[in-house]
Protein backbone atom coordinates (compact mmCIF):
# COMPACT_ATOMS: atom_id res chain seq x y z
CA UNK A 1 0.00 0.00 0.00
CA UNK A 2 1.04 3.63 -0.87
CA UNK A 3 2.21 5.91 2.10
CA UNK A 4 -0.16 8.34 2.73
CA UNK A 5 1.26 11.62 2.57
CA UNK A 6 -0.20 14.35 5.15
CA UNK A 7 -2.12 16.91 3.72
CA UNK A 8 -0.55 19.66 1.71
CA UNK A 9 -0.21 23.32 3.68
CA UNK A 10 0.86 25.21 1.05
CA UNK A 11 -0.82 28.81 0.99
CA UNK A 12 1.07 29.90 4.49
CA UNK A 13 3.81 30.89 6.25
CA UNK A 14 6.11 27.80 7.37
CA UNK A 15 6.04 28.82 10.86
CA UNK A 16 2.25 29.14 11.04
CA UNK A 17 1.92 25.39 8.88
CA UNK A 18 4.07 24.06 11.62
CA UNK A 19 1.38 25.25 14.04
CA UNK A 20 -0.77 24.27 12.23
CA UNK A 21 0.45 20.63 12.02
CA UNK A 22 0.85 20.32 15.45
CA UNK A 23 -2.54 21.73 16.27
CA UNK A 24 -4.19 18.76 14.40
CA UNK A 25 -3.27 16.94 17.86
CA UNK A 26 -2.70 19.74 20.47
CA UNK A 27 -4.45 23.01 21.19
CA UNK A 28 -3.45 25.09 24.05
CA UNK A 29 -6.52 26.36 25.77
CA UNK A 30 -8.35 29.42 25.64
CA UNK A 31 -7.75 31.80 28.77
CA UNK A 32 -4.08 31.02 28.98
CA UNK A 33 -2.42 34.16 30.73
CA UNK A 34 -0.34 36.50 28.63
CA UNK A 35 2.82 37.16 29.29
CA UNK A 36 2.43 41.03 30.16
CA UNK A 37 -1.25 40.39 31.80
CA UNK A 38 -4.25 39.50 30.83
CA UNK A 39 -5.75 37.00 29.15
CA UNK A 40 -5.07 35.34 25.64
CA UNK A 41 -8.09 33.78 24.09
CA UNK A 42 -6.77 32.17 21.06
CA UNK A 43 -5.86 29.26 19.96
CA UNK A 44 -1.59 29.59 19.98
CA UNK A 45 -0.23 26.54 18.66
CA UNK A 46 3.57 26.35 19.87
CA UNK A 47 3.67 29.94 19.45
CA UNK A 48 5.47 31.07 15.92
CA UNK A 49 5.31 34.11 13.81
CA UNK A 50 2.51 34.69 12.10
CA UNK A 51 1.63 34.10 8.10
CA UNK A 52 3.35 36.64 5.97
CA UNK A 53 0.03 37.12 3.97
CA UNK A 54 -1.86 38.05 7.68
CA UNK A 55 -1.89 41.33 9.45
CA UNK A 56 -3.55 39.70 12.30
CA UNK A 57 -2.36 37.16 14.68
CA UNK A 58 -2.44 35.77 18.58
CA UNK A 59 -0.25 37.58 19.81
CA UNK A 60 -0.03 38.12 23.61
CA UNK A 61 1.15 41.56 23.70
CA UNK A 62 3.35 44.09 22.88
CA UNK A 63 6.78 44.94 24.05
CA UNK A 64 7.16 48.78 23.02
CA UNK A 65 10.75 49.05 23.66
CA UNK A 66 14.36 47.72 23.28
CA UNK A 67 14.63 47.45 27.08
CA UNK A 68 11.10 45.79 27.92
CA UNK A 69 12.10 43.30 25.10
CA UNK A 70 15.68 42.38 26.94
CA UNK A 71 13.57 42.12 30.04
CA UNK A 72 10.74 39.96 28.35
CA UNK A 73 13.56 37.70 27.29
CA UNK A 74 15.45 37.64 30.44
CA UNK A 75 11.80 36.12 31.71
CA UNK A 76 11.56 34.05 29.26
CA UNK A 77 15.18 32.31 29.46
CA UNK A 78 15.27 32.28 32.98
CA UNK A 79 11.52 31.27 34.58
CA UNK A 80 9.72 29.99 31.67
CA UNK A 81 6.76 28.69 33.75
CA UNK A 82 3.85 29.08 32.89
CA UNK A 83 4.24 30.72 29.37
CA UNK A 84 5.79 27.71 27.81
CA UNK A 85 3.93 27.26 24.36
CA UNK A 86 2.46 30.61 24.81
CA UNK A 87 1.49 33.19 22.12
CA UNK A 88 4.58 34.87 20.60
CA UNK A 89 4.89 38.33 22.37
CA UNK A 90 5.79 41.34 18.99
CA UNK A 91 8.86 43.16 20.20
CA UNK A 92 9.04 45.34 16.41
CA UNK A 93 6.28 46.24 14.21
CA UNK A 94 7.17 46.95 10.25
CA UNK A 95 5.84 49.30 8.14
CA UNK A 96 4.12 46.68 5.11
CA UNK A 97 6.23 48.80 2.60
CA UNK A 98 9.82 48.28 4.99
CA UNK A 99 12.68 47.43 2.46
CA UNK A 100 15.01 44.32 3.82
CA UNK A 101 17.61 46.78 4.67
CA UNK A 102 15.06 48.74 7.34
CA UNK A 103 13.69 45.43 8.83
CA UNK A 104 17.35 44.00 9.18
CA UNK A 105 18.16 47.46 11.28
CA UNK A 106 14.70 47.57 13.31
CA UNK A 107 15.82 44.09 14.48
CA UNK A 108 19.56 45.19 15.23
CA UNK A 109 18.05 47.51 17.96
CA UNK A 110 16.57 44.92 19.82
CA UNK A 111 18.77 41.76 18.94
CA UNK A 112 21.81 43.59 21.14
CA UNK A 113 19.91 44.29 23.85
CA UNK A 114 18.50 41.08 24.42
CA UNK A 115 21.76 39.43 23.57
CA UNK A 116 23.46 41.48 26.14
CA UNK A 117 21.32 40.28 28.65
CA UNK A 118 20.49 36.35 28.38
CA UNK A 119 24.23 35.98 26.09
CA UNK A 120 24.79 34.39 22.79
CA UNK A 121 22.21 32.15 20.90
CA UNK A 122 22.48 28.37 20.88
CA UNK A 123 21.76 28.82 17.41
CA UNK A 124 21.63 31.59 14.65
CA UNK A 125 19.85 31.12 11.85
CA UNK A 126 16.75 32.63 9.67
CA UNK A 127 13.89 31.55 7.45
CA UNK A 128 13.30 33.42 3.94
CA UNK A 129 10.94 35.64 5.88
CA UNK A 130 12.94 36.44 9.11
CA UNK A 131 15.33 35.85 11.52
CA UNK A 132 15.15 32.50 13.38
CA UNK A 133 17.35 32.22 16.42
CA UNK A 134 17.31 29.94 19.39
CA UNK A 135 18.32 29.38 22.96
CA UNK A 136 18.15 26.31 23.84
CA UNK A 137 18.32 23.48 26.72
CA UNK A 138 16.51 20.46 27.26
CA UNK A 139 13.94 22.33 29.37
CA UNK A 140 13.00 25.16 27.23
CA UNK A 141 13.44 26.90 23.88
CA UNK A 142 13.57 30.60 23.61
CA UNK A 143 13.01 31.67 19.88
CA UNK A 144 13.23 35.17 18.62
CA UNK A 145 11.48 35.60 15.35
CA UNK A 146 10.88 37.40 12.31
CA UNK A 147 8.93 37.60 9.22
CA UNK A 148 8.02 40.71 6.87
CA UNK A 149 5.06 42.22 9.43
CA UNK A 150 6.83 41.60 12.83
CA UNK A 151 9.66 40.65 15.09
CA UNK A 152 8.15 37.91 18.04
CA UNK A 153 9.76 36.03 21.03
CA UNK A 154 8.07 33.00 22.64
CA UNK A 155 9.01 30.24 24.84
CA UNK A 156 8.77 26.48 23.94
CA UNK A 157 9.03 22.95 24.95
CA UNK A 158 12.64 22.09 22.46
CA UNK A 159 11.35 18.46 21.41
CA UNK A 160 7.43 19.73 20.88
CA UNK A 161 8.58 23.03 18.47
CA UNK A 162 11.36 20.77 16.84
CA UNK A 163 9.15 17.40 16.19
CA UNK A 164 6.84 19.85 14.28
CA UNK A 165 9.96 21.49 12.04
CA UNK A 166 10.94 18.04 11.52
CA UNK A 167 7.75 17.28 9.77
CA UNK A 168 7.79 20.15 7.67
CA UNK A 169 11.11 19.25 6.37
CA UNK A 170 9.83 15.53 5.84
CA UNK A 171 6.98 15.77 4.71
CA UNK A 172 6.88 19.13 2.46
CA UNK A 173 8.41 20.15 -0.71
CA UNK A 174 7.74 19.63 -4.15
CA UNK A 175 7.06 15.81 -5.33
CA UNK A 176 7.51 16.50 -8.78
CA UNK A 177 8.94 19.05 -10.91
CA UNK A 178 5.12 20.37 -11.57
CA UNK A 179 4.36 20.86 -8.18
CA UNK A 180 5.23 24.57 -6.55
CA UNK A 181 8.22 24.68 -4.25
CA UNK A 182 7.65 25.62 -0.56
CA UNK A 183 11.48 27.03 0.34
CA UNK A 184 9.55 29.90 1.55
CA UNK A 185 7.84 27.64 4.21
CA UNK A 186 10.62 26.41 5.36
CA UNK A 187 11.06 26.89 9.11
CA UNK A 188 14.72 28.01 8.87
CA UNK A 189 16.66 28.34 5.81
CA UNK A 190 20.21 28.27 7.29
CA UNK A 191 21.10 27.69 10.76
CA UNK A 192 24.98 28.37 12.40
CA UNK A 193 25.85 26.40 15.52
CA UNK A 194 28.78 28.23 17.29
CA UNK A 195 29.14 26.13 20.15
CA UNK A 196 27.50 28.93 22.12
CA UNK A 197 25.20 28.58 25.60
CA UNK A 198 22.88 25.99 25.81
CA UNK A 199 22.75 22.34 24.21
CA UNK A 200 22.35 22.00 20.34
CA UNK A 201 19.65 19.22 19.17
CA UNK A 202 21.96 16.60 17.54
CA UNK A 203 19.54 15.81 15.31
CA UNK A 204 19.16 18.03 11.97
CA UNK A 205 16.08 17.23 9.06
CA UNK A 206 17.19 16.60 5.79
CA UNK A 207 17.45 19.31 3.06
CA UNK A 208 14.91 20.22 1.35
CA UNK A 209 15.91 19.66 -2.83
CA UNK A 210 14.77 21.36 -5.56
CA UNK A 211 13.06 19.31 -8.40
CA UNK A 212 13.97 21.21 -11.23
CA UNK A 213 16.13 24.89 -12.54
CA UNK A 214 13.49 27.26 -11.74
CA UNK A 215 13.01 25.49 -8.01
CA UNK A 216 16.71 25.77 -7.49
CA UNK A 217 17.30 29.31 -8.43
CA UNK A 218 14.26 30.61 -6.01
CA UNK A 219 15.48 28.61 -3.13
CA UNK A 220 19.15 30.38 -3.86
CA UNK A 221 17.63 33.48 -4.15
CA UNK A 222 15.43 33.21 -1.30
CA UNK A 223 18.77 32.07 0.87
CA UNK A 224 20.79 34.95 -0.10
CA UNK A 225 18.25 37.44 0.42
CA UNK A 226 17.89 36.13 3.98
CA UNK A 227 21.87 36.20 4.46
CA UNK A 228 21.39 39.93 3.50
CA UNK A 229 19.33 40.41 6.14
CA UNK A 230 19.94 38.24 9.21
CA UNK A 231 23.97 37.51 9.20
CA UNK A 232 25.06 41.21 9.53
CA UNK A 233 22.54 41.60 13.07
CA UNK A 234 23.20 38.32 14.00
CA UNK A 235 27.41 37.59 13.04
CA UNK A 236 28.07 41.18 12.59
CA UNK A 237 31.59 41.60 10.35
CA UNK A 238 31.21 37.40 9.30
CA UNK A 239 31.42 36.68 5.89
CA UNK A 240 29.62 33.44 4.84
CA UNK A 241 29.45 31.45 1.58
CA UNK A 242 29.83 28.12 0.06
CA UNK A 243 31.11 26.22 -3.10
CA UNK A 244 29.25 24.65 -5.58
CA UNK A 245 30.57 21.45 -7.69
CA UNK A 246 28.76 19.55 -10.68
CA UNK A 247 29.08 16.08 -10.92
CA UNK A 248 30.17 16.29 -14.80
CA UNK A 249 32.01 18.89 -14.14
CA UNK A 250 33.90 18.59 -10.76
CA UNK A 251 36.78 20.78 -11.61
CA UNK A 252 34.99 24.00 -11.94
CA UNK A 253 33.96 25.25 -8.61
CA UNK A 254 31.11 28.07 -8.31
CA UNK A 255 31.64 29.91 -5.03
CA UNK A 256 28.82 31.90 -3.67
CA UNK A 257 29.26 34.53 -0.83
CA UNK A 258 28.17 37.26 0.91
CA UNK A 259 30.49 39.67 2.50
CA UNK A 260 29.43 42.52 5.58
CA UNK A 261 29.19 46.21 3.74
CA UNK A 262 29.78 44.62 -0.28
CA UNK A 263 27.16 42.45 -0.65
CA UNK A 264 26.93 39.11 -2.47
CA UNK A 265 29.07 37.90 -5.07
CA UNK A 266 29.23 34.45 -7.43
CA UNK A 267 32.67 33.56 -8.62
CA UNK A 268 33.67 30.89 -10.99
CA UNK A 269 36.79 29.01 -11.66
CA UNK A 270 37.65 29.29 -14.95
CA UNK A 271 41.59 28.93 -15.40
CA UNK A 272 40.67 25.69 -17.69
CA UNK A 273 39.54 27.99 -21.02
CA UNK A 274 41.80 29.37 -23.32
CA UNK A 275 41.50 33.23 -21.86
CA UNK A 276 41.35 35.94 -25.12
CA UNK A 277 39.18 38.92 -26.43
CA UNK A 278 36.37 36.27 -27.62
CA UNK A 279 36.40 34.38 -24.09
CA UNK A 280 36.51 37.94 -22.10
CA UNK A 281 33.42 39.24 -24.86
CA UNK A 282 31.13 36.01 -24.12
CA UNK A 283 31.68 35.84 -20.15
CA UNK A 284 31.14 39.60 -19.83
CA UNK A 285 27.83 38.78 -22.06
CA UNK A 286 26.54 35.92 -19.38
CA UNK A 287 26.63 38.79 -17.13
CA UNK A 288 30.61 37.95 -15.72
CA UNK A 289 31.73 41.39 -14.48
CA UNK A 290 35.54 40.99 -14.41
CA UNK A 291 38.47 38.41 -14.58
CA UNK A 292 40.87 38.30 -12.26
CA UNK A 293 43.79 35.03 -12.48
CA UNK A 294 41.62 32.63 -13.81
CA UNK A 295 38.80 33.71 -11.75
CA UNK A 296 35.56 35.36 -13.27
CA UNK A 297 33.39 37.13 -10.68
CA UNK A 298 30.41 39.38 -10.35
CA UNK A 299 29.04 41.55 -7.15
CA UNK A 300 25.90 42.42 -6.33
CA UNK A 301 25.23 45.21 -3.70
CA UNK A 302 23.05 44.78 -0.50
CA UNK A 303 21.30 47.56 -0.51
CA UNK A 304 19.70 46.77 -3.71
CA UNK A 305 16.58 44.99 -3.43
CA UNK A 306 17.08 42.85 -6.70
CA UNK A 307 20.36 41.58 -5.80
CA UNK A 308 19.59 38.23 -4.25
CA UNK A 309 17.74 37.66 -7.62
CA UNK A 310 20.39 38.94 -9.95
CA UNK A 311 23.35 36.65 -8.36
CA UNK A 312 20.87 33.44 -8.00
CA UNK A 313 20.03 34.14 -11.55
CA UNK A 314 23.74 34.49 -12.94
CA UNK A 315 25.14 30.91 -10.98
CA UNK A 316 22.01 28.74 -12.11
CA UNK A 317 22.96 29.79 -15.61
CA UNK A 318 26.17 28.83 -15.04
CA UNK A 319 25.65 25.82 -13.37
CA UNK A 320 23.17 25.22 -16.40
CA UNK A 321 25.66 25.58 -18.74
CA UNK A 322 27.80 22.72 -17.65
CA UNK A 323 25.90 19.86 -18.85
CA UNK A 324 24.16 18.94 -15.77
CA UNK A 325 20.42 17.42 -16.29
CA UNK A 326 19.60 18.98 -13.11
CA UNK A 327 20.65 20.34 -9.04
CA UNK A 328 20.61 16.76 -8.18
CA UNK A 329 23.73 16.32 -10.01
CA UNK A 330 24.97 19.83 -7.83
CA UNK A 331 26.34 19.65 -4.18
CA UNK A 332 27.77 22.27 -1.97
CA UNK A 333 30.79 21.78 -0.25
CA UNK A 334 32.86 24.51 1.67
CA UNK A 335 29.96 26.26 3.37
CA UNK A 336 30.66 28.40 6.36
CA UNK A 337 30.41 31.44 8.07
CA UNK A 338 33.91 33.30 8.72
CA UNK A 339 35.76 29.71 9.32
CA UNK A 340 33.63 29.44 12.43
CA UNK A 341 31.23 26.77 14.05
CA UNK A 342 28.59 24.50 11.65
CA UNK A 343 26.82 25.99 9.12
CA UNK A 344 23.58 23.67 7.57
CA UNK A 345 21.83 25.29 4.83
CA UNK A 346 18.97 23.32 4.70
CA UNK A 347 17.12 25.86 2.26
CA UNK A 348 19.75 25.54 -0.84
CA UNK A 349 18.03 23.26 -2.58
CA UNK A 350 20.72 20.87 -3.44
CA UNK A 351 22.99 18.26 -1.38
CA UNK A 352 25.13 20.60 0.76
CA UNK A 353 28.12 18.65 3.12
Amino acid sequence: MAEERPADDRGMNVQEGVGRVQSRSRQWPTGRRGLFGGVVRADCHHGLMTSPGESQTAIAATATTAAAAARLAERLHGSPGEYLGGAPVAIVHHRPEATRLERREAFREVYGPIVATIGEPTLYGGSAWGPSVRWRDEDRLVLLSGDRFRVTLSVHRPEELERGEHRCFTWGGAWSADEPHDFDLLPYSWQLYRGGPGEWPGERPDHRLAGDWEQLESALELLLAAWAEQLPVQVPGDWAGFTVVADRDPGRDLVVSYSPGEGLEVAVDDRDAQQGPERDRLMRECGWQGHDRGWWHSAFPEADENSAAAAARLAVTELRSRGAAGPQELTARESGVDDRGELWLPGLGIRAY
